[in-house]
């Protein structure tokens, strides 16, 4: 099975996400998903000041590069937000687990809220990588706000 590129998958990940409510949704919900995400593997240690976030990231990362590298710089940034978030909120006298729960809960009760009003299936389900796109996909979309091309790189 060849590779499917960026635009492949955008295209794939658009199909369920055509109603406006569902893609606000969206716009809220991908980022929190991702950020609980984020905050529970920082607080997994690996080795050193290494955690599972980090490495998680890394990994991440190299999924976007081959789909693009402008893609790529863009949501290594909204990373490095987010585990400087986990960081600040680990130093709160509630636990950081608690906090991630909770955000990670409610926001996916909104996605799938929004999916119940659209009517199709989340995308992940028929194939979990989708779980990287999400946030590529609404980057995609500030990108094309500010004008940064993703063709030459896709």
């Amino acid at each position: 099975m060849a590779e499917r590129t960026l635009k492949q998958w955008f295209n794939e990940y658009g199909e369920s996400h055509q109603n406006k409510t569902n893609k606000l949704i969206h716009w809220i919900c991908v980022p929190s998903i991702f950020f609980s995400i984020v905050c529970l593997l920082y607080l997994v240690p690996v080795a050193g000041n290494l955690n599972l976030a980090s490495i998680s990231m890394m990994f991440a990362t190299f999924f976007h590069i081959r789909l693009s590298s402008k893609l790529a710089a863009g949501l290594l940034f909204f990373y490095l937000l987010c585990y400087v978030g986990a960081y600040l909120l680990s130093n709160l006298s509630v636990p950081l687990w608690q906090i991630a729960i909770i955000i990670f809960v409610v926001a996916w009760i909104g996605q799938y809220w929004g999916h119940k009003i659209e009517g199709k299936k989340p995308s992940f389900i028929k194939d979990i990588q989708f779980l990287l796109i999400g946030p590529a996909w609404l980057l995609g979309f500030v990108y094309k706000k500010l004008g940064i091309s993703l063709q030459a790189d896709a």
